[in-house]
């Protein structure tokens, strides 16, 4: 099988953005002051928790996590590695959002192209994509009791995630090969989100006081 494949492309995709995400939810668990298992379950649930809830929407069952050693070995190696030398770890994310970032357009992209590879059409299958990017960090965060970066952060987050994947599944369906539309996707994502980051865009919020 040649490392162009659909197949391998989404493999690849998905342990880069578990790694990544295992990282950043690692790095949470170690400002937390979390013990060892602490820190190795929030980047399991940080790496995981996104592609667990896609392969389930998409009755990809048993999700790949729990069939493919790679899928749990990797946010184990993520975990230790940031428990161990989290103070260089922490230094090279500067800040944590960068590193959430790049896993956010990984993980956008992979989950789009896994939705499209079973059959959903291009809207569902970019939303899925989304949902594969911000779950599992919404997962981590309840678990540490804060409320979820999707909705606290004030600059835009799913956004870029659904117009990343949303770049992959069209140039898919105009018969782009998945190795061409997964990096343009993923770029897309990441440039919207760290401009976002830089310039405080944010999405439209209601004028005027609540009603009650």
């Amino acid at each position: 099988m040649s490392w162009t494949d659909y197949p391998v492309v989404l493999v690849v995709l998905d342990l880069l953005g578990i790694f990544v995400f295992a990282l950043a939810g690692a790095l949470v668990g170690v400002r937390r002051d979390l013990d060892v298992f602490g820190v190795l379950v929030l980047a399991g649930t940080t790496g995981l928790g996104g592609g667990f809830l896609r392969d389930v929407l998409i009755d990809a069952t048993p999700p790949a996590a729990l069939t493919d050693w790679r899928y749990l070995l990797v946010p184990v190696l993520a975990g230790l590695l940031t428990f161990v030398a989290h103070p260089a770890v922490g230094r090279f994310e500067r800040p944590i959002g960068v590193l959430d970032a790049f896993g956010l357009s990984l993980f956008c992209v992979a989950g789009a192209l896994k939705a499209a590879e079973y059959g959903l059409g291009p809207v569902p299958a970019a939303l899925m994509g989304m949902v594969t990017a911000v779950g599992g960090g919404m997962v981590r965060d309840v678990l540490v009791g804060q409320t979820p970066q999707v909705f606290a952060d004030a600059t835009l987050y799913a956004t870029p995630a659904l117009g990343g994947a949303a770049v992959a599944v069209v140039g898919l369906g105009l018969g782009a090969p998945a190795i061409v539309v997964a990096p343009v996707g993923a770029l897309v994502c990441l440039t919207w989100r760290l401009l976002a980051m830089w310039r405080q865009w944010t999405a439209p919020r209601p004028r005027g006081p609540a009603s009650v």
